[in-house]
């Protein structure tokens, strides 16, 4: 049976710029190169071989919803949910209530927040 691991996750952009500014105040996350083309598009790394694209499409319609979204976790949920409240970033539970965290049925913490585009993000608890 073939086995699969998770490479990347591309997102739609209006402002490449934008979105690496943000993703790197959020995740701190280190900017790698585009080894694939010579396009606008930039890499940022998610550590472990597995990186976020983030592809400009200033003209293009970006719709979503929050049950499309992609999740990171953390070894400390309150830490991260400090540093979001340190940047004035708003995040929710799942039912959109504003500022507050979600204790899903396996006892796991986790935030929903968006992005410059209107991306989802869940970061919850990493199990120990």
């Amino acid at each position: 049976m073939l086995k699969f691991s998770l490479n990347h996750i591309a997102l739609s952009v209006k402002d490449v710029d934008v979105s690496v500014e943000f993703y790197q105040n959020i995740f701190q996350l280190e900017e790698v190169k585009n080894t694939a083309s010579n396009s606008k598009t930039r890499w940022l790394s998610l550590n472990e071989g597995k990186e976020l694209h983030l592809i400009p499409r200033p003209n293009f319609e970006i719709k979503i919803n929050k049950a499309v979204h992609f999740a990171l976790a953390t070894t400390d949920i309150n830490v991260f949910i400090e540093h979001l409240n340190s940047l004035n970033i708003t995040y929710s539970d799942w039912l959109n209530t504003v500022n507050k965290d979600y204790i899903r049925n396996d006892g796991v913490k986790q935030v929903y927040f968006q992005d410059p585009d209107g991306y989802w993000i869940e970061v919850n608890q990493a199990s120990s």
